[in-house]
C-alpha cells in the first residue's frame, strides 16, 4: 500500500466529516441541512435536492420550490418527519422554512453533536492507519519488505494519521466557533 493511497483515504474521511458538519443547523439558513432528507416519490426514496430548487433568500429563511407541485405534500411530510426540527410553511407554490435563533442550551447540544461527528472522523482515520500498518507488517513477515523500510512506512503512516486527525480538530474548531457565534 502506498502512502499516497493512504493519504487519499484519510482526506476522504476528513471530507466526510466536513459534510456531516454541514448538516448541523447553526442558526443561519443553510441549504445543506436538507441534504440528508429524502422524499418517498412514486415509491422511491429520492433526495430532496432532486425534487426541488432550494434557496436561502435571507439568513433566517430557506425556500423550497418543487419542480412538480404534486410532490409538495410529500416534501412537507419528509421535512416534518426529519430530525432537523423545522416546520414547513406551504403557500401553494413554495415551501418556506423559518430558522429560529438558537438558544444557548441548543448551541451546547449542537457542539456535542459536532464533537461526535469529529470523533467518528478520527476513528475512521485511525482505522485506515490500522489497516495500512497491518498490510505493511504482513509484507514484512512475508519477506517482501525489509525491516527498515517497514519501519519507515509505519512512521510515514503515523505522520499522515497525526496530520489528518489535526485537520479534523481544526474543522471541528471552526464549526464550534460557527455554532457558538451569535
Amino acid at each position: 500500500m502506498k502512502l499516497s493511497e493512504i493519504e487519499s483515504h484519510m482526506q476522504k474521511a476528513v471530507e466526510s466529516t466536513q459534510r456531516s458538519f454541514n448538516t448541523i443547523r447553526t442558526g443561519r439558513a443553510n441549504a445543506a441541512i436538507l441534504d440528508r432528507i429524502s422524499v418517498e416519490y412514486y415509491g422511491t426514496p429520492t433526495p430532496l435536492k432532486a425534487l426541488a430548487g432550494i434557496n436561502t433568500p435571507d439568513s433566517s429563511t430557506i425556500t423550497i420550490q418543487p419542480y412538480d407541485r404534486g410532490a409538495m405534500a410529500l416534501i412537507e411530510k419528509a421535512i416534518s418527519l426529519s430530525d432537523i426540527g423545522l416546520t414547513p410553511n406551504n403557500d401553494g407554490s413554495t415551501i418556506r422554512l423559518n430558522i429560529p435563533p438558537l438558544t444557548s442550551d441548543r448551541r451546547k447540544d449542537l457542539v456535542k453533536v459536532a464533537a461526535k461527528f469529529a470523533e467518528e472522523g478520527k476513528v475512521s482515520i485511525r482505522n485506515i492507519r490500522r489497516d495500512a500498518v497491518d498490510a505493511v507488517r504482513k509484507q514484512e513477515k512475508a519477506g517482501d519488505l525489509p525491516e527498515d523500510e517497514s519501519r519507515d512506512l509505519q512512521d510515514g503512516i503515523q505522520k499522515l494519521t497525526d496530520k489528518y486527525v489535526s485537520k479534523v480538530d481544526q474543522v471541528l474548531g471552526e464549526k464550534e466557533k460557527d455554532i457558538t457565534t451569535l
